[in-house]
């Protein structure tokens, strides 16, 4: 797999298509820390760590909905292994006016465009949440 973080955000959009509860994904320590990210700021109501049927660790998503309808409208993966997008902590976009959100992996962690800004440090967009 070349993009693991990409693989678990189309996970997550095409889960929430079928309108499904959970999604489960491989583990890893960048994809618990953008979970982290969106759960903070409310996409999701969390995840759980476990072990796939071979014994993997593996993530549970609990995805969330607001009158049936996925609190997640929109997720698209910006910096990508063939092309990797750095910015400045002010030129960081803002998502629809700011009610999106976007993941910045930093010196200081992966957080969000807002909190980034916040604490000065630019560094790679990895994805886009609306």
């Amino acid at each position: 797999m070349n993009d693991p973080l990409g693989d678990m955000l189309t996970r997550i959009r095409n889960a929430q298509m079928r309108r499904k509860s959970t999604v489960v994904t491989p583990a890893s320590k960048l994809r618990a820390w953008v979970l982290d990210v969106l759960a903070d700021e409310g996409y999701i109501r969390g995840y759980d760590k476990t072990t796939d049927e071979r014994g993997h660790p593996a993530l549970e998503i609990s995805l969330k909905y607001y009158e049936g309808t996925p609190v997640i409208r929109e997720v698209k993966r910006v910096s990508k292994p063939g092309r990797r997008v750095y910015m400045a902590a002010r030129d960081v976009p803002q998502i629809r006016g700011g009610l999106g959100v976007s993941i910045v992996s930093t010196s200081k962690g992966v957080m969000s465009d807002t909190a980034a800004r916040q604490a000065n440090v630019g560094g790679e967009v990895l994805c886009t949440v609306f």
